[in-house]
């Protein structure tokens, strides 16, 4: 067995890798310039099928390079749309192909920062890929180790991420601590109440150190979901009314058109022709005419994306303004953090509840917690860390490395698997690392 291995968080909206070596600390692997994250995106040029990944991608679509662009790739695991596939330059492709050629873009990476081919390697993954429908889970988890079998990793285990993000975060605590992991992604909740401190570091076996683990199918798409129909899509026709009879404009197309993972499907000639039809007979033609121009441009990417930016404004600011410049007719919209918790508060609600049922069947009370480490772009939002410290309010938080936690302690725990380093020598190397 090679003694190098790595850890691979695939996320839903960024994704992460870091290597170890024998006898080393655990690197995070540059994967865009000195940049340790990179989108989960994927963009196929029309007719040459060359392919871009991650901000690459994303600026190819945004500049109006023609072909098809893809995010959120990772929801996809487990459900039927992985049989089902999709068509790219009008030819059915399987999701297999594509998750693939992302994975094999950051296999190529680490191995070159490596220095040789790795084949060790343990895979992040959420508690629950679907939620409450177990063989959907089991099934996403085989089809993730069968893609990474395809790009050339031989030896493949995985971990549960909010585990792997408390690994990342134990190095520096010295006596034994209660923490509580929330780990909000771009597609998934999820909570683990886990023993952490340096002399557990020594343990192969963590299993006793992991007192519950709950997780729910939320996370910071869902967020940009909810705030583009709060906020945005009013401005593009939704609430609106047609005909003589004020019928209500349909709805449907507007969750489609806010959601990553299911915008590409909606531009066709079905929805066209409809939107066409009732813009007709619009009583409010200006705005819903830009629902129709979403459609016809396939702009709804660079709408969510302009969302998005807004949801990350609000984390700072009490209200923003954001100029939607790429519509034939530009007009801006103003969107204030109040209507944005309104927007998401269901949802942060749900996570509450996986927390409490965490907790609960961990069987310790809240106040036993000590520590909180909050991982995941979403848990920027100020909401979201007030209802967080609000459940734990003696504990300790712990924020640090965001976005590539989860990354940097699936290294720590590839080392545990396939080397079997004494942790003792490895927290030494650490100690001189930080100094």
């Amino acid at each position: 067995m090679s003694n190098i291995s790595c850890g691979i968080d695939f996320g839903t909206t960024n994704s992460a890798v870091s290597i170890v070596k024998p006898m080393a600390v655990p690197e995070l692997v540059p994967l865009e310039g000195n940049n340790v994250t990179m989108p989960t995106t994927v963009f196929f040029e029309e007719d040459t099928w060359k392919t871009s990944y991650g901000t690459e991608a994303i600026e190819n679509y945004i500049n109006g390079t023609k072909g098809r662009f893809m995010r959120s790739m990772k929801r996809v695991l487990g459900s039927n749309l992985m049989s089902v596939g999709t068509r790219i330059n009008n030819k059915p492709v399987k999701f297999e192909f594509i998750l693939g050629k992302f994975l094999k873009n950051i296999k190529e990476k680490s191995d070159i920062f490596a220095g040789r081919e790795i084949e060790n390697v343990v895979m992040g993954r959420p508690v629950h890929f679907r939620d409450d429908d177990p063989k959907g889970d089991i099934r996403a988890q085989d089809e993730l180790k069968m893609i990474a079998q395809s790009v050339g990793y031989k030896n493949i285990e995985f971990q549960y991420e909010p585990i792997a993000a408390a690994f990342a975060h134990e190095t520096k605590i010295p006596n034994e601590t209660l923490a509580c992991i929330v780990d909000i992604g771009g597609g998934t909740s999820d909570i683990s109440i886990v023993k952490l401190g340096e002399k557990l570091q020594k343990k192969l076996d963590r299993t006793d150190d992991i007192l519950a683990s709950t997780g729910v199918r939320i996370g910071g798409n869902d967020f940009d979901k909810n705030l583009s129909i709060k906020t945005f899509m009013p401005e593009f026709g939704m609430g609106t009314t047609y005909s003589e009879r004020n019928l209500s404009v349909p709805t449907h197309l507007y969750f489609s058109l806010s959601e990553w993972s299911s915008i590409n499907s909606e531009y066709n000639y079905k929805n066209l022709n409809m939107v066409k039809k009732i813009l007709a007979q619009s009583n409010d033609k200006e705005r819903y005419s830009r629902l129709y121009e979403l459609i016809d441009r396939q702009t709804a990417h660079t709408l969510l994306s302009a969302v998005e930016a807004t949801k990350m404004r609000l984390t700072e600011k009490e209200m923003v303004n954001i100029a939607l410049n790429f519509m034939s007719k530009p007009f801006s919209v103003n969107a204030n953090r109040q209507d944005f918790e309104a927007s998401i508060m269901q949802n942060i609600n749900k996570i509450s509840d996986s927390v409490s049922d965490c907790v609960n069947q961990a069987q310790i009370k809240p106040e036993d917690v000590k520590m909180l480490i909050l991982t995941g772009g979403s848990t920027e939002i100020p909401y979201v860390q007030k209802v967080m410290q609000s459940y734990f309010p003696t504990a300790e938080i712990s924020q640090e490395n965001k976005m590539s936690s989860v990354g940097l302690g699936l290294a720590y725990d590839a080392k545990r698997k396939f080397s079997g380093d004494n942790m003792e020598n490895i927290n030494t190397l650490l100690t001189q690392h930080t100094r």
